[in-house]
């Protein structure tokens, strides 16, 4: 009996230190996580009212097309993976493209009338909301080439829903590398993963690594061919 009571002892104990130590490294990867989703909804929102401005929407439009851009891919992806989606059980989502429409409106000298300012938000918002889509689909228990898929569908379709509202030929039908950023960084989460990286870091480099292909792929005008019918 006391051996067993020891043994029992011991297994609890066990479980307790690994419990301590597992703990923070969820909780840090969940507030990673929640930095990258609300920092991506605010860049992406930007990036749509942004557009939504060079169309002459108003202030209510420009509100619609930035929180479509914002959470349409997200939405998506929850759909697929069979979960409620994440706007409709927490407003903050919302919230947060309202401010960044305030934010427009406080800054628009710098916001609207700078060429470069929606590619800049819309290449941060690409790279953090596909390292949140690999991160929710891999928690959801799905395998790794499922989580690359829905990585790049939260990251690239949110931006073809705003396309299609202020109608615009999609970014990612064009031939600027879009959405192959995001298989890129899908491939770099892998990696990382498969070396045993902390996760925190992991999601870090991945993100940083679609946003530099973004970039890379816009200043270098590296495209794929483009598909032409019969002449």
């Amino acid at each position: 009996m006391q051996r067993r009571a020891g043994n029992h002892s011991r297994l609890a104990f066990a479980r307790f230190i690994q419990n301590r130590t597992f703990a923070p490294k969820l909780e840090r990867m969940i507030d990673f996580i929640t930095f990258c989703d609300y920092s991506g909804t605010f860049a992406f929102a930007i990036s749509g009212i942004r557009l939504a401005s060079a169309k002459k929407f108003d202030w209510f439009g420009a509100y619609v097309v930035g929180a479509v851009t914002a959470v349409g891919g997200g939405t998506l992806r929850d759909i697929l993976l069979n979960v409620t989606p994440f706007w409709m059980t927490q407003a903050s989502y919302l919230i947060i493209s309202g401010l960044a429409l305030l934010f427009v409106l406080l800054f628009r000298r710098y916001t609207i009338r700078l060429n470069n300012t929606f590619f800049i938000f819309d290449a941060v918002g690409l790279g953090l909301f596909a390292v949140v889509g690999i991160a929710k689909t891999i928690e959801c228990g799905f395998p790794f080439w499922t989580a690359i898929i829905m990585g790049t569908v939260t990251g690239a379709f949110g931006g073809m829903m705003r396309d299609i509202l202020i109608n615009e030929d999609p970014l990612i039908f064009r031939k600027d590398i879009y959405a192959l950023a995001c298989v890129f960084g899908g491939f770099v989460y892998y990696a990382c993963n498969k070396l045993r990286l902390p996760v925190d870091l992991t999601q870090s480099i991945s993100a940083i690594s679609v946003f530099i292909a973004r970039v890379l792929s816009v200043r270098y005008h590296l495209s794929l061919p483009v598909l032409k019918g019969e002449e």
